[in-house]
C-alpha cells in the first residue's frame, strides 16, 4: 500500500502513501502549508526532511512523551477509582460492612420467600436459612403482632433486614468518605 520515493538530496528512500506525489501536502511538497516539513540545508539550497517526520532507518524516531515514566505521585493515580487517597483500609472496612448487610438482609429476605411459598420446613436447607433468619432477627421477634402468620413473618423479618440495609449502606459511604 506504500510506494517507496527518494528525495533528491538525501540518497534515504522515505514511505509514502500509495499514489501521493512530491507536491502532496503530506510530504513536504509544494502543496504543504508553511513550505511543507522541509528545511533548508545547509549544503547550497539543498532540502531534506527533518529528523523524525518520517520513518528511516537512518535516523531515531523521537521519543514518544505519551509512554514515558509517569512523574512519582504518592499514590497509584491508576487505582483512584478505589476512593479516598488515605486509606484503602477505610474503603475495605466499608465494602465489608456493605456486604455482611446485604447478605443479612438476603437471608432474611429468602427466608420471608420461604415461608409464604410454604417450603419444607424439614428440609435441610430450609431449616438452615430459618435458624440463620430467626437469629438475625431476634432482636424484633413479635414486634409485630397479627392473627395472620404470613403477614407477621413478613413484617417481622422485613422490618430487620431494612435496618440492616439502611445501617450497614449508611455505614459504609460514612466510611467512604473519610
Amino acid at each position: 500500500m506504500h510506494g517507496t520515493v527518494s528525495y533528491p538530496n538525501d540518497g534515504v528512500s522515505q514511505n509514502r502513501p500509495y499514489g501521493s506525489s512530491a507536491n502532496s501536502p503530506y510530504h513536504g511538497g509544494a502543496n504543504a502549508p508553511n513550505g511543507g516539513d522541509t528545511a533548508p540545508f545547509p549544503n547550497g539550497g539543498g532540502h531534506v526532511p527533518y529528523p523524525g517526520n518520517s520513518p528511516s532507518p537512518y535516523q531515531s524516531a523521537p521519543a514518544d512523551p505519551y509512554h514515558s515514566a509517569p512523574p512519582h505521585t504518592p499514590y497509584d493515580s491508576r487505582e483512584s477509582w478505589r476512593g479516598n487517597r488515605r486509606g484503602i483500609g477505610a474503603d475495605r472496612l466499608a465494602l465489608i460492612i456493605h456486604s455482611l448487610a446485604d447478605i443479612a438482609a438476603g437471608f432474611l429476605g429468602l427466608w420471608i420467600l420461604l415461608y409464604l411459598l410454604d417450603a419444607n420446613h424439614a428440609n435441610v436447607f430450609v431449616d438452615f436459612v430459618r435458624g440463620v433468619a430467626n437469629w438475625l432477627a431476634s432482636w424484633s421477634q413479635d414486634i409485630f403482632v397479627m392473627k395472620m402468620e404470613g403477614l407477621r413473618v413478613f413484617f417481622n423479618f422485613a422490618l430487620p433486614a431494612l435496618v440492616y440495609l439502611a445501617v450497614g449502606h449508611g455505614a459504609a459511604a460514612w466510611l467512604r468518605r473519610l
